[in-house]
Parts: structure tokens; C-alpha cells; sequence
């Protein structure tokens, strides 16, 4: 019976660590792993991408850039210019201490406690989103440092995915 309990245990402990890896996909949810994005008008769009638990921060925002020119290229575009940049970092809180008092009555007795409680993150560290504002455009690519060659970029990142 002991057994069984700790490998109970255990099975619960690992499934606690378990992390939602970080693939190239649409995100199934709001809040999910994966890509994103919405028209803001005819040409500009706002491409996320929400990586998994503990995803490095540069594969993330190369995920946001390959979908950006993924959807230049569906569009009929030839290349897109960042217009805004953000990356932030979501569903991690760190560690955690809580107190909590209580207290109970019965009959002639009564009792009262205090705990304490310490927690500890097992999700495997940060989620973190990068966003970027497109403005997509066709013909000779500007020369700008913020524009990119969707062709490019999808050459250049796609084969690493």
C-alpha cells in the first residue's frame, strides 16, 4: 500500500512539472502557445506569439517574425516593416509565501491556528509573448533597418523550425 501511495505521488509531482512545449502553431486559445494575429486594416496587422513555459526569449520573437512573414506572403506581399515591438512576460508569478489564521469552536472548547505556506513555480520558469505591429508593402523593399524580405526571412528561419 505504501508503495502505491508514493507512486502516486510521484506520478502527481512529475505531472506538476509538466510544460507545454513551444512548437510553430496557431495558438488553440487565447492564452495558448502559439502564433496569433489581427487585421487592423488592408496591409497591417498585429502578429503574437505566446511561447511555452521557460522558451528562450529569441526563439520566440523569430517565431512572431516567421508568421509575420508567412502572412505578408499569403497576403501577396513581398516584405513587411515592424512598426512597434513588445515582448512580455506572462503566466509566472515566482515564488509565493501565505499566512493563514483559523480558528474553531465546540461545545466548552474551542481552538485556533496559524499556518504558514511556502510555493514554489514547477512550470518551468517564464512564458513570455512577443508582439509586433507589421505594416506590409509590395515591390523593392525599402531600405529601413525595421524592414524585412518575407521571402527572406522565411528562407532564412523556416528551415530552423
Amino acid at each position: 500500500m505504501t508503495r502505491l501511495i508514493l507512486a502516486a505521488l510521484a506520478a502527481l509531482s512529475l505531472s506538476a512539472c509538466a510544460t507545454e512545449p513551444t512548437h510553430f502553431q496557431p495558438a488553440a486559445s487565447p492564452t495558448g502557445v502559439g502564433f496569433s494575429q489581427m487585421r487592423i486594416e488592408p496591409g497591417r496587422y498585429r502578429v503574437t506569439f505566446q511561447g511555452g513555459p521557460g522558451a528562450p526569449p529569441a526563439q520566440v520573437e523569430d517565431y512572431a517574425l516567421l508568421r509575420a512573414a508567412d502572412l505578408a506572403l499569403a497576403e501577396g506581399y513581398d516584405w513587411f516593416r515592424i512598426t512597434d515591438r513588445s515582448t512580455r512576460q506572462t503566466g509566472f508569478s515566482g515564488s509565493s509565501l501565505s499566512v493563514g489564521v483559523g480558528g474553531m469552536s465546540f461545545g466548552r472548547h474551542s481552538a485556533g491556528g496559524v499556518g504558514v505556506g511556502t510555493g514554489i513555480p514547477l512550470g518551468g520558469g517564464p512564458a513570455l509573448a512577443a508582439t509586433l505591429d507589421v505594416l506590409m508593402g509590395k515591390g523593392p523593399k525599402p531600405s529601413d533597418i525595421d524592414v524585412y524580405d518575407a521571402r527572406g526571412v522565411r528562407q532564412s528561419l523556416g528551415p530552423r523550425i
